[in-house]
């Protein structure tokens, strides 16, 4: 099954490859062929991530299944080492799933929504560059998760950031290349930052793989060296993550970014800060983490109440939901400074579960912009409860799952960070950790406050034409349209959820379903390996 992992870069990278080549049709056929080539690619590689899920041995989630070990630069002894744990698959999966269904989003939607950037005719849309694009964003994504080499790792790592600037600045809003500018900017010098950290590790234990480095659990390097490391890598990984108060470029880039952006952001790119600390910083230097980890916990609580306080602020959809993705991974942030099993496992939870309701809340945050052709709460009139009914649910069910009810996935992830700072591992102060469980419970009902106050503007009420301008369909900010409805049409002439919206939306309601009322299924695959990166007996 070594083949499986190959195949999970090869596919999508043969597709962005072919997409190099010009094309020899009509336009129209063109746009159909990118369509079809577009759901294939993505779609076969989501297939791929089911096999690699159906084949895992999941009575040894702890070990590295599958790997694939070949000699990329002999001379320095780098390996292009892949494989596939606990912590990595559902990463994977969840990854080639987004991918999978903003392809489904973009291809099927209707032509004056968000499938106008695959189905217009207007050269400035660039349609094969959107798919090449989101191809190669893929298969940095999907690398990182693999990558067992510290240096393949921080090349996946920095993969994704090119497509993921061109998708900002070339697909997105009116401010799309201020916000791009920001993004690159940051996250290239939280890079920079992250390479000095790992190129330290290397030169105190002249190893790069990270089984072997997680194993030795900080062997041949001082506690000193460790905690300069761990300050150097967490830094690195905090400004993708994203943590207080390295946050500033995300609301910005959100906002801008089309739908699929914003959802392949908050969905799988924040993912791979957090995944780095499970992966490499805690495991790899135990002693750094032990002295750092109350900073961390700090910094995540912190986070968790800005956050919190800063979404009741605000007007804009968007710009609420990124910043209450700040507060969400706080608590994984938080989770994983307890260094206990019990908070790790909260984190690793909290990790999918964010990706989950936050791609179902952007999808539905970019089809209300489509429909209305503004997110700004206030103009949205209220009462979609009312005028679209189907809408107006999915927003309130991702809303009830994201500010954490119990039985759905939202619950899990931040109450068992909330336990593990009950209990924090030796060593640590537990009077300290038990402050920060009250702050992190603070910012649970925070967060609730500013999800209903959300939803009391948009959904409820009797709903008020407030937009007077013709309303135009844009994906998630980016790009122009075609009028919707003429001006003072009202909410009539404005459709409910489509089929094609409908086909990527409720597989994300299904899971998000099915981890919150049976959370053994995901913690089965990550308590295992969470006991043994953390050396717990």
């Amino acid at each position: 099954m070594n083949w499986v992992l190959i195949a999970l870069l090869g596919v999508p990278l043969a597709g962005a490859a072919v997409l190099l080549a010009p094309s020899r049709t009509d336009v129209a056929a063109g746009r159909r062929l990118l369509r079809v080539h577009a759901l294939a690619v993505t779609g076969v590689t989501f297939a791929l991530s089911v096999v690699l899920a159906a084949a895992f041995d999941y009575g040894g989630a702890a070990r590295v299944q599958f790997s694939t070990d070949l000699a990329w630069v002999p001379g320095l002894d780098l390996r292009f080492h892949l494989g596939v744990d606990g912590i990595s698959l559902p990463l994977v999966v969840l990854t080639t799933l987004l991918t999978f269904l903003c392809s489904v989003y973009l291809c099927w939607g209707r032509a004056d929504g968000p499938g106008q950037l695959l189905r217009s005719t207007a050269g400035g849309n660039r349609p094969r560059a959107l798919v090449f694009t989101l191809l190669v964003l893929e298969v940095g994504m999907v690398g990182t998760f693999l990558a067992l080499d510290l240096l393949l790792f921080f090349v996946f790592f920095e993969v994704v950031l090119i497509p993921m600037y061109f998708l900002i600045a070339v697909w997105g809003g009116r401010a799309r290349r201020a916000a791009a500018i920001k993004f690159i900017l940051y996250t290239l010098l939280g890079s920079v930052v992250l390479l000095l950290g790992l190129l330290l590790i290397w030169a105190q234990t002249g190893t790069l793989d990270m089984i072997a480095l997680a194993r030795a659990h900080g062997t041949g390097m001082s506690s000193s060296v460790q905690v300069l490391a761990f300050v150097a890598v967490g830094l690195g990984l905090a400004v993708k993550t994203p943590m207080w108060p390295l946050h500033t470029w995300l609301p910005d880039a959100h906002t801008e970014a089309p739908t699929v952006g914003s959802v392949l952001l908050a969905g799988v790119l924040l993912k791979m800060g957090t995944y780095g600390f499970a992966r490499i910083a805690i495991p790899v230097l135990p002693d750094g983490a032990a002295a750092v980890a109350p900073w961390l916990g700090a910094f995540a609580v912190i986070g968790i109440v800005y956050g919190s306080l800063a979404c009741l602020a605000q007007r804009d959809l968007k710009r609420m939901i990124a910043y209450s993705s700040i507060g969400h991974m706080g608590f994984v942030l938080l989770g994983f400074a307890t260094l206990t099993p019990v908070g790790f496992n909260g984190a690793l939870f909290g990790n999918i579960a964010h990706g989950l309701i936050t791609a179902l809340l952007f999808f539905v945050a970019g089809a209300i912009k489509d429909r209305y052709g503004t997110a700004d709460m206030p103009s949205l009139g209220g009462g979609m409860l009312s005028s679209l009914p189907r809408l107006g649910s999915l927003l309130t069910f991702a809303s009830v799952a994201s500010l954490g009810l119990p039985g759905l996935a939202g619950f899990w992830g931040e109450m068992l960070a909330l336990f593990g700072a009950f209990e924090p591992a030796t060593g640590l102060s537990r009077p300290l950790y038990l402050t920060f469980m009250a702050v992190g419970g603070l910012g649970t009902v925070l967060t609730a406050a500013y999800f209903l106050v959300m939803l009391s503007r948009v959904t409820h009420g009797r709903p008020v034409e407030t937009v007077h301008a013709p309303v135009l369909a844009a994906v998630g900010g980016g790009g122009g349209g075609r009028p919707e409805s003429a001006p003072g049409a009202g909410g009539s002439r404005r459709r409910d959820v489509t089929g094609y919206e409908l086909a990527a939306w409720v597989p994300l309601v299904v899971l998000i379903l099915l981890f919150g009322l049976w959370p053994k299924a995901l913690l089965l695959v990550t308590d295992p390996v969470a006991q043994t990166l953390l050396g717990a007996p």
